[in-house]
């Protein structure tokens, strides 16, 4: 099997790659690891995704607990292991509830405590599993957090999906200590 490029030396960066890996260390994120590691082949385009991703996970209107939550169900319909074990966490830190987690991992539709929740669900389910989104979602989807909110979900959603297409692409391996939550079916 070819090698892919995840094993980046960053001891031999070029100037390009170095000045994007800085970016990304410094920045909100912290650490430059997972698929971010692959992108850095490319400067360029590691430089433009990566400040679209800090906008999605860090800067759009949704509540954290919200955007986390469209990226496990993204990460769950790619079933991209790095991206699960990353943000599951994150999710629950963030106030969704383990139960829903669980749910979501195992493919089964979740009980929402929250309408907001629900929403933010069912607009990703479709989008991913139907390509479209049905007119009463998105009609709930721009109640709660309007035009803007409603673009800005799209854009969290086409993101990750970058994000776990890479993961998958490059078989990016999780992090240490993490146990695949997708394992191979039988």
């Amino acid at each position: 099997m070819a090698k892919r490029p995840i094993d980046l030396d960053e001891n031999a960066l070029t100037p390009e790659q170095q000045v994007v890996f800085n970016a990304i260390a410094s920045g909100p994120r912290g650490v430059v690891e997972g698929p971010l590691r692959v992108w850095l082949q490319s400067p360029a385009l590691a430089e433009t995704a990566q400040a679209l991703g800090a906008f999605c996970r860090y800067g759009t209107r949704l509540p954290p607990k919200l955007s986390e939550l469209a990226i496990l169900v993204t990460g769950a319909f790619w079933r991209s292991g790095f991206e699960w074990a990353v943000h599951a966490p994150i999710a629950i830190r963030e106030g969704l509830s383990t139960a829903v987690v669980e749910a979501i991992r195992r493919g089964e539709h979740p009980d929402f405590g929250e309408p907001a929740e629900a929403a933010i669900y069912d607009f990703a389910s479709e989008l991913h599993r139907d390509h479209r989104v049905r007119d009463e979602t998105y009609a709930r989807v721009t109640a709660l957090f309007g035009q803007e909110g409603a673009v800005e979900l799209t854009g969290i959603l086409g993101y990750y999906t970058l994000i776990s297409m890479t993961i998958n692409a490059f078989e990016v391996p999780l992090p240490e200590g993490a146990t695949d939550p997708f394992p191979a079916e039988n």
